[in-house]
């Protein structure tokens, strides 16, 4: 269990979530493949590959070289797309492809860390078209993610604008809590992958999630907590508070629950004084 709520005379603090295989139980980026093919943004040899990828990705993750392949690979493919094109396939496709991959013990926590009054940033080495709207799905208060360089044109050039990978999210953290107020030693960290090593370590308290072998050993040998997401849950099946809206309709629709209940005791009263 976490913490009690924050005690808000305190520095702030934020829990800081990797995505794939951490919060979702796939690659968020593959995961699209279908989609962009039907879309006619890629070929079938493209979309096998991507399902290829997919299985190396689940089977045992990537390795830093593994990752720079995949990187270099997905920025070539994707040189050319409409950017435009791109967030309208994930905008139509977003409910189908990630809700039911979402894990069911990563949403408690992001409720539970939100409950306890620290942000939820997601942070991801996937390019911003996808991690944006899935970090609005879960309700989280911030992202960062890889960018694309995106020409005049409105389309993607292939180069990387921001790699949001290994050190860089350590350092995307660090610029955060300078910003924002956040107290690095009171936040959290979630990740599968030992390239977020950068990442936990720059936290109060860092928590592996279905690791990787030598995230697994990284963690036995500094005691950190060691969890097992096994739920995939679509949110639309879980509590109405985790189902989206965001917090800010949530408490808009409490509101308007609360006018209306107040409204209906007046109505009753009148009557009854009516009736006597």
């Amino acid at each position: 269990m976490l913490r009690d709520v924050e005690n808000h005379s305190l520095p702030r603090a934020a829990a800081f979530f990797d995505l794939d295989k951490t919060v979702i139980a796939k690659s968020s980026t593959l995961t699209f493949s279908k989609s962009f093919y039907q879309g006619g943004l890629i070929n079938r040899r493209a979309a096998l590959r991507t399902a290829y990828a997919q299985f190396v990705f689940l089977a045992g993750g990537l390795d830093h070289d593994q990752m720079e392949r995949m990187r270099e690979y997905l920025s070539a493919l994707c040189r050319g797309w409409n950017v435009q094109q791109v967030r309208e396939i994930v905008a139509e496709t977003l409910h189908d492809l990630i809700d039911p991959i979402i894990y069911d013990e990563a949403a408690s926590l992001i409720e539970e860390h939100h409950t306890a009054g620290r942000d939820v940033v997601i942070v991801s080495t996937s390019g911003a078209e996808v991690v944006e709207p899935i970090g609005d799905l879960l309700g989280a208060d911030r992202v960062v993610a890889t960018r694309m360089v995106v020409g005049e044109d409105g389309c993607f050039t292939g180069e990387v604008e921001y790699y949001a990978y290994g050190p860089t999210k350590a350092e995307a953290i660090r610029e955060l809590a300078a910003s924002e107020g956040y107290d690095l030693d009171r936040c959290y960290a979630y990740s599968d992958s030992a390239t977020d090593l950068p990442m936990l370590r720059a936290v109060g308290h860092p928590h592996v999630v279905n690791p990787d072998r030598a995230l697994r050993r990284e963690a036995l040998a500094r005691g950190w907590p060691v969890l097992e997401f096994r739920r995939p849950v679509p949110l639309k099946k879980r509590l109405p508070t985790l189902s989206v809206p965001p917090r800010p309709a949530l408490v808009t629709m409490a509101a308007v629950g609360a006018a209306a209940a107040t409204a209906g005791l007046v109505w009753y009263a009148s009557r009854r004084r009516g009736t006597a």
